[in-house]
């Protein structure tokens, strides 16, 4: 798991480890690059985000390994991190841009977006067997309420993109290739996140006790 001071992780350590993860909570270069999966955690405002990660080098390595296809699973902030902006109090902080779109402030009555929510995953997903009709636990104010990837190349498979809606849809996951995303916590929710993490930590193809950064 990357550790670049985004706050309190162990929940997520401890719930990867539960998945059949053994776990390192690292920023070295060799451990954030050779891990056969990596967890991007996030917490906070994107501009913060996006500031931490700089400091440690974590956007070029992270680009790196989705580039020569090692897997990644970033969660909560660290999915919009992975979009091309934030907006957030008037002002707009650019992102990874792994996927085009923005992030903006919920339409919501009441915001944050904090608690149980059901998904809309598409056939197929790989995150959400078994638990396509369960609810999930989400914490944010922010999200994504469009999907503007456009496949122009015969032969690429599209992302997958699951949906929730909170005054308005938004993203709640992304699959695309080695780069997963969710924007709910898979380790605060309970047995549905524990499927969808050892889902993930199966597609890993390594045997229990595989190594996760």
């Amino acid at each position: 798991m990357l550790d670049y001071g985004s706050g309190n992780v162990r929940s997520a350590v401890r719930a990867l480890e539960r998945a059949g993860a053994r776990v390192t909570l690292s920023a070295k270069a060799e451990d954030v690059l050779n891990a056969d999966g990596l967890v991007v955690p996030g917490v906070g405002a994107f501009a913060t985000v996006m500031k931490e990660l700089r400091d440690v080098d974590a956007i070029r390595m992270i680009g790196r390994r989705v580039a020569g296809g090692r897997p990644v699973l970033a969660i909560c902030v660290g999915l919009q991190i992975l979009f091309e902006e934030g907006v957030e109090h008037g002002t707009t902080e650019p992102g990874m841009g792994e996927w085009p779109g923005k992030v903006e402030l919920l339409p919501a009555d009441v915001v944050p977006h904090m608690g149980w929510n059901t998904v809309s995953a598409p056939e197929g997903s790989m995150l959400f067997e078994g638990v396509e009709q369960e609810r999930f636990y989400f914490v944010h104010s922010y999200g994504v309420q469009k999907w503007e990837f456009d496949v122009t190349h015969a032969g690429i498979k599209p992302p997958m993109v699951t949906w929730s809606e909170h005054g308005a849809p938004f993203i709640a996951a992304v699959e695309n290739g080695p780069l997963c995303a969710t924007q709910f916590h898979p380790e605060k929710s309970g047995d549905a996140g524990a499927r969808l993490l050892r889902n993930w930590v199966n597609s890993l193809r390594k045997a229990p006790g595989t190594a996760a950064a």
